[in-house]
């Protein structure tokens, strides 16, 4: 059963981070002290509740909270080795453990402890972090908070903060909190709900203010030719310069991209002072850790040509590597964690949005939305002051910190699909869902694009949120909607680097009673459909210089002559000469063109639950539900193929194992050895 306290504290957490306006995904943390029995001693000990590192208040629960006891966290005043050996503490935090001891201890798990409350909130909300980077932001906190809020000048966090606030605390009975330069806020209170009410007193009052004295356009006069496109014409400009960008954003290591057109950031980009204030970079760390110091922003205005634009994004680019090289060498020591990468992580550019990139989709949206925090904390600073983010050598220390390195190092191995971005097509039902499945599994970012719009988006919320997977709809005939559905990818995720052409369907027939729609039917899903997708892929794919997989779904009868089947082996033969023929031609940009062939996939299979099962059978002259067995006795292995065999190639042909291989056919068909390629 959760402790009172600790249910008390995930609730008030879970509130104070719902609102984007009090604090940013994994940003800030929350604290209660209380008692519970010791079970070992059977007697009541003091405890510190907090929200452990890396964790997220709006989605806390339970497992999120690291438990501390408080005697032996404050023992450690008495140990404390000074400010240039602070970081030795947050070992220390694990000799002060209680019981398991929950989720690991954060770096600002001191100021939690050392803070003679009973519960604390250590918030980022865009207000306070406008105060905090404000030129004169200790006169404003005067003018705005009286004796009620104090001032702290800005320290890195650690220990020394922790003792720090306290001695703030200790001296000021009659404040609520603190506003902490250059990062953010905190505040205190005797009980969970008189905390959270100082919290968003804090909040509330800073924004107020902001309202009522800040000038109207902070970021300077409209900048003529840099105002949004129409929003049309901006998506379909989004979707010609995300490719590039993606590559240019993954030169050290791929990515996986995200693209904002809100318009908080396209009235930024249209102002005046957006290049100044972009160049000062972000301040509260939370934002730079995701953003980098400074994002990459395109000077030229939205009426450039594509050309122009994409020209010129690859001279910045060079520029931008070169300066944070330069940033890395300036305060780099010899005991500094290796320089992470020179590429941005935001990219601005005027009139179109925002593209953000991370490791995953929620990484790169979530740099994304610290971005649009780091516009606001910009904007309430510039309204009432000056903005003035910590100096670039701080920023320095805590991106590069030994602490967050060990973090990093901490996390979890990448799966073999991380960063891949895979389209599927037929992908709702059949071997197309259980192919769009195993690789979401593994990792990848999936879209599942299907003729049903409705079954496309229920497919894709069984794998994820949207960051995960989502659906689109496409007929795979139709080359505009083939060409929206490679927009859309684009658009969610950044760009393409696995297609996987699978919709099909059949119609068992002899030669005399197949027709000509027939015929176009199966060779306009299959043999063009597949012809439209790679094509437009293809286009993605070059433009990104990434490399990448094109994969066919085919069949044994592509290869295998069987009875009343003329119409669909012939366009199986079709798509399978299609891997041949775009294996030779796309190897020069990287892409691997590789076939799976497939056969007797019943359970499952979208094809055979069309009638195509029925006619096999009755071919075959066995009843329909025994056709699975049938063909798993006429393999060499015996075996019923699933269509999770199938996906198990596809995962397989498109991991790093088969790194060297193009042109290929995989038979995943329990060994048929007419069907055996020579």
């Amino acid at each position: 059963m959760t402790n009172a306290t600790a249910a008390a504290l995930i609730a008030r957490s879970n509130r104070l981070g719902a609102d984007p306006k009090n604090t940013n995904y994994a940003g800030g943390n929350t604290s209660a002290k209380g008692t519970e029995t010791d079970p070992v001693s059977g007697e009541p000990v003091e405890l510190l509740w907090v929200k452990g590192s890396g964790g997220d208040l709006g989605t806390l629960t339970e497992p999120g909270l690291a438990v501390l006891r408080l005697d032996r966290l404050r023992s450690l005043v008495d140990v404390y080795p000074g400010v240039e050996r602070e970081d030795e503490m947050v070992a220390a935090f694990d000799f002060t453990l209680f019981g398991k001891g929950g989720a690991a201890p954060s770096i600002d798990t001191a100021m939690h402890g050392l803070v003679e409350a009973a519960h604390v909130d250590h918030l980022h909300p865009d207000s306070g972090i406008a105060i905090a980077t404000a030129a004169d932001g200790e006169r404003l906190t005067k003018e705005i908070f009286g004796d009620r809020v104090v001032w702290v000048p800005w320290r890195r966090p650690g220990f020394q903060l922790g003792l720090d606030i306290a001695a703030i605390k200790d001296a000021n009975p009659q404040a609520i909190g603190t506003i902490l330069g250059g990062h953010g806020i905190t505040a205190w209170g005797g009980t969970s709900e008189e905390a959270e009410a100082n919290s968003l007193e804090i909040i509330r009052t800073a924004e107020a203010y902001l309202e009522e004295h800040g000038e109207p356009e902070p970021f300077g006069a409209a900048l003529p030719g840099y105002e949004p496109l129409p929003e049309a014409e901006r998506r379909a400009r989004a979707v010609a310069l995300a490719p590039t960008i993606r590559g240019l954003a993954s030169t050290d290591r791929p990515q996986v991209g995200h693209f904002t057109d809100s318009e908080v950031v396209l009235d930024f980009l249209a102002r005046a002072e957006h290049p100044r204030l972009a160049a000062l970079g972000t301040s509260c760390p939370d934002h730079f850790l995701r953003t980098k110091v400074k994002p990459l922003v395109l000077d030229l205005p939205a009426k450039a040509t594509v050309e122009e634009q994409l020209a010129r994004l690859a001279e910045l680019h060079e520029q931008y590597r070169a300066d944070y090289q330069a940033y890395y060498d300036r305060h780099a020591t010899a005991d500094s964690p290796a320089i992470r990468g020179a590429d941005p992580a935001i990219v601005l550019v005027p009139g179109v949005g925002m593209f953000s990139y991370g490791a995953d989709k929620q990484t790169a949206r979530v740099a994304g939305e610290f971005y649009v925090n780091a516009i606001n904390v910009m904007r309430g600073a510039e309204a009432v002051s000056t903005y003035a983010p910590i100096p670039e050598s701080e920023k320095f220390r805590i991106e590069y910190w030994a602490l967050e390195e060990a973090k990093l190092q901490r996390m979890p191995r990448p799966k073999s699909h991380a960063t891949r971005i895979a389209l599927v097509t037929g992908a709702a039902s059949g071997i197309g869902k259980a192919i769009a499945t195993r690789l979401a599994a593994e990792g990848a970012c999936v879209v599942i694009a299907d003729l049903d719009l409705g079954k496309a988006q229920a497919a894709a919320a069984e794998l994820g949120s949207t960051d995960v997977a989502i659906g689109v709809a496409a007929n795979v005939t139709d080359e505009a909607q083939v060409q929206a559905a490679i927009d859309a990818t684009v658009l969610a995720f950044g760009g393409v680097d696995l297609v996987v052409n699978n919709a099909g369907l059949s119609l068992s027939k002899p030669l005399l009673e197949t027709t000509e729609a027939d015929w176009d039917l199966q060779h306009d899903v299959m043999a063009k459909g597949s012809f439209l997708v790679s094509k437009a892929a293809a286009r993605v794919l070059i433009e990104q210089g990434l490399g990448g997989d094109v994969v066919y779904v085919s069949s044994k009868n592509s290869v295998f002559a069987g009875p009343n089947n003329i119409a669909y082996s012939a366009t199986k033969a079709d798509q399978a000469h299609q891997v041949r023929l775009l294996a030779v031609e796309l190897g020069e940009h990287g892409v691997k063109v590789n076939g799976i062939n497939p056969d007797g996939v019943v359970r499952g299979s979208g094809i055979f639950a069309s009638g195509w099962g029925a006619n096999r059978a009755k071919t075959y002259g066995i009843p329909e539900e025994d056709l699975g067995r049938f063909y798993a006795q006429r393999t060499i292995l015996k075996r019923e193929v699933l269509p999770e065999n199938v996906a198990n190639a596809v995962a397989a042909i498109t991991g790093p194992d088969f790194s060297h291989t193009t042109g290929l056919h995989i038979p995943v068909d329990a060994g048929v050895a007419a069907a055996f390629l020579r």
